[in-house]
């Protein structure tokens, strides 16, 4: 009920705005603003000011939730609605209000409720707040920012569920929902559209910052900004080149091409930043090193141990038990946290470390992929892929990126269960080392590993990824409670709606599932992008 009072809350404030509220209208209006190729505008001069920086932080937190002590919050929108499907992490405890949950693919709706509802109070709702005010103050490139965001943090919830209210948000308490290939045209027009705004904005005032005094991600830099853009922009290119080819190869050459470019070093990774004006509790710390619920998961531990992985140390820490690194499988049958925290590896975050929002590392990933497709780009795939796993080591603090990389015989290792008899074979004999004579297949799945690998810990987008290529091959769950709407052996591929919207949007979610096609709104059914 207090995440469905949030969302109705955020739509009825939303509603009492005047002026530019229809989405649609709003973006053709500021489509057509006219920005200064000269200098900075007055109102771009005082843009910093705690009305529009307030709600610009508000959709920075909002993105992965933060704050001081949101673990629970973060474990039910991030952890349980994502991570958990990727690999990354197991759950072991069980819980007295839901034997068998989303681990189990068994979804719990007080969990599956709440990233939906949630991104429309803390991201949507302040994004046409900044909107109204950008207008205003005559502040095009602050809207750039805000729409970066949204878009990042609005494509995570199509992600999970297919299609959302989106286009026509804030006209009305009963919203209607958009298809995903409805949503995703819209980002790319709404990336399309910033990076032009901050392209132009930063042509004409160089070193000039953006809300810098509320910006935690990059302090307001409008380089990094638009290069941060244009790697979201591939993405989401990557996601819908088994549906949509001609769109996909289209967007990811604007991407490729921008004379500013791609995100390249660790520098340019987008961390929510803490400091002294800005401070939250760790959410990956408090989930699993003070609640102990979530640990590493058996795949991760296959790979990087099967690997030697030097991430390992830098992802996780020793298990109490023996000090050596142990996962453990998802789905287990009424897992004891008491039991099972001990021996296996917690993840490595304090209390204080940043957020991690996008490595560097996955701009090369997905320029090596478009690459092996379409032949973008003056770089091979090979020095691509090779620049991705040396850029994860370097903003990860790990060292021996060239060994690595040169290893053509170490491949993911059996899982061995500490605790019980769920043991498994390795799922893949992929090597590290690139191999040119191998399959367009065998390079892709060679990416994907590296990629999931140095992603880690965005649960969501790893398990986007899995679901949209197959890779990588992760282990199956150990027990399937999904009354049949997940088939046995095979992935998650979505959460369902959430139950308020069958309460208080009714007709529009009913529409919704006919967008859906496949099995309806069921885990099992297969988003747009889904195709391969």
């Amino acid at each position: 009920m207090k995440h469905f009072y949030k969302y109705t809350k955020a739509l009825s404030s939303v509603l009492v705005l005047s002026g530019c509220l229809g989405l649609t209208a709003c973006t053709d209006a500021f489509d057509k603003w006219n920005i200064n190729p000269n200098e900075v505008t007055p109102g771009e001069m005082g843009q910093d000011n705690l009305t529009t920086g307030a709600f610009f932080t508000q959709m920075e937190k909002g993105v992965f939730i933060v704050g001081v002590d949101k673990g629970g919050e973060y474990q039910i929108t991030e952890m349980l609605a994502g991570d958990i499907f990727s690999g990354y992490v197991s759950n072991i405890t069980t819980y007295s209000y839901a034997t068998y949950h989303n681990d189990h693919y068994a979804l719990y709706q007080g969990w599956y409720n709440a990233a939906f509802n949630d991104a429309y109070t803390d991201i949507m709702q302040p994004w046409i707040s900044i909107q109204k005010e950008a207008e205003k103050n005559g502040t095009p490139a602050v809207g750039a920012l805000a729409d970066i965001v949204k878009v990042l943090g609005m494509s995570r919830i199509t992600d999970m569920y297919g299609p959302i209210p989106y286009t026509k948000f804030g006209t009305t308490i009963s919203v209607p929902y958009d298809s995903q290939k409805d949503v995703y045209y819209k980002f790319f027009e709404e990336l399309d559209n910033a990076i032009n705004i901050l392209t132009a904005y930063h042509t004409a005032n160089g070193t000039a910052k953006v809300l810098s005094k509320y910006d935690y991600i990059y302090s307001g830099d409008v380089e990094k900004w638009i290069k941060f853009a244009n790697t979201l922009r591939l993405r989401l290119a990557m996601r819908i080149s088994y549906i949509d080819g001609t769109k996909a190869e289209t967007e990811a050459t604007a991407a490729i091409n921008h004379a500013i470019g791609l995100m390249k070093s660790a520098d340019d990774s987008a961390i929510l930043h803490q400091n002294t004006n800005f401070t939250f509790t760790n959410p990956l710390w408090e989930v699993s090193q003070s609640f102990k619920y979530m640990r590493m998961g058996a795949s991760m531990e296959s790979y990087l141990k099967g690997y030697e992985d030097p991430r390992l140390k830098v992802y996780f820490r020793p298990a109490d038990t023996d000090g050596n690194y142990h996962g453990a499988r998802n789905g287990i049958n009424r897992p004891n946290k008491d039991s099972y925290s001990p021996s296996i590896s917690g993840l490595n975050f304090e209390t204080n470390s940043n957020m991690q929002w996008m490595d560097a590392a996955e701009s090369y990933f997905l320029q090596a992929e478009a690459k092996l497709r379409w032949n973008i780009g003056g770089e091979s795939a090979e020095n691509l892929y090779n620049n991705g796993i040396k850029t994860s080591f370097s903003s990860k603090g790990a060292s021996g990126a060239d060994n690595y990389i040169a290893d053509d015989t170490k491949t993911p290792s059996d899982y061995d269960d500490p605790i019980s008899y769920n043991d498994a074979v390795k799922t893949t004999t992929t090597t590290v080392a690139w191999d040119e004579s191998a399959s367009m297949e065998q390079k892709l799945e060679r990416i994907m590993i590296q990629k999931w690998i140095a992603i880690f810990p965005d649960g969501q987008e790893a398990w986007s990824e899995i679901r949209r290529t197959g890779y990588p091959q992760i282990f199956k769950i150990v027990t399937n409670q999904s009354n049949g709407e997940v088939a046995s052996g095979e992935l998650i591929r979505r959460l369902k709606f959430p139950t308020t919207e069958y309460s208080n949007n009714s007709s529009n979610t009913t529409a919704a599932v006919t967008l859906l096609g496949g099995k309806g709104d069921t885990a099992g059914t297969k988003l747009w992008w889904d195709a391969k």
